[in-house]
């Protein structure tokens, strides 16, 4: 008998190539061995094209629509809003990110209380292959200001919290709801990462950070994030760094 449940929080902007895909994904992952449900919430900030329309079809699937665009932070912290779930991932609209690693990540949340857990595209992960440089971490479709901008973001956590974190901007972030519901979350960019992070930390709780599996995209592909968003997230960081 499932007790606990699982929610899935996706926030969504012109999604339409990966969406569908994706859904199939998250909602085929099996938590039976956890004893939890699923809640999939999609929150689509105003898209342009066909995402909403798409995630419509998926009737297990609850759509938030954003009105007007507000940004990806405002999105996910609309869809914290609507969870109603004992523990909350956090997962992108693209397929850069494969729900599959909901499973250990789920693994470590519950096995020594920890209440927050990231999944790092950094730590050496047993099915990466050849997608990742042994010698920087580095994956080979990531672009170098991709992964250096990522890699210095671990520096400022250092700096501004005292805690080093491998991937600080991950797409995968799960979290106990006692952890996260509580937080008075007030950035709407992709800099919602950092004030999350930041405030997590500042309370005292442990991000324990997981190895997960990474398919990297490109501007063309429909990647948003770009170079102003990491002074942004440098910003933030010491914003926040005492909650």
């Amino acid at each position: 008998m499932v007790t606990n449940k699982l929610s899935v929080i996706i926030p969504a902007y012109n999604e339409e190539q990966f969406i569908g895909a994706l859904l199939e994904k998250v909602l085929a992952v099996d938590l039976s061995q956890f004893n939890l449900g699923k809640e999939v919430i999609v929150i689509d900030d105003c898209s342009k094209d066909r995402t909403a329309e798409i995630v419509r079809q998926f009737p297990d699937v609850t759509l938030i629509s954003q009105r007007p665009n507000q940004g990806k932070g405002a999105a996910v912290r609309a869809g914290i809003a609507q969870a109603t779930g004992d523990y909350l991932i956090i997962q992108d609209a693209d397929l850069e990110y494969d729900p599959d690693d909901y499973v250990p990540m789920l693994a470590a949340l519950l096995s020594n209380g920890t209440g927050a857990v990231y999944g790092s595209r950094y730590l050496k992960h047993p099915t990466r292959g050849k997608l990742v440089n042994l010698l920087t971490g580095k994956h080979a479709r990531q672009s170098w200001p991709a992964y250096l901008g990522g890699q210095s973001l671990s520096f400022a956590s250092l700096i501004c919290t005292g805690n080093y974190l491998t991937d600080t901007v991950t797409a995968l972030k799960l979290f106990r709801r006692e952890i996260i519901k509580p937080l008075a979350l007030q950035t709407s960019g992709f800099e919602l990462d950092h004030e999350i992070s930041a405030k997590v930390l500042a309370q005292g709780c442990q991000i324990k950070e997981v190895p997960i599996s990474y398919f990297p995209r490109s501007k063309e592909e429909g990647k948003k994030i770009g170079p102003k968003d990491w002074f942004v997230a440098l910003k933030t960081f010491y914003r926040f760094r005492n909650g």
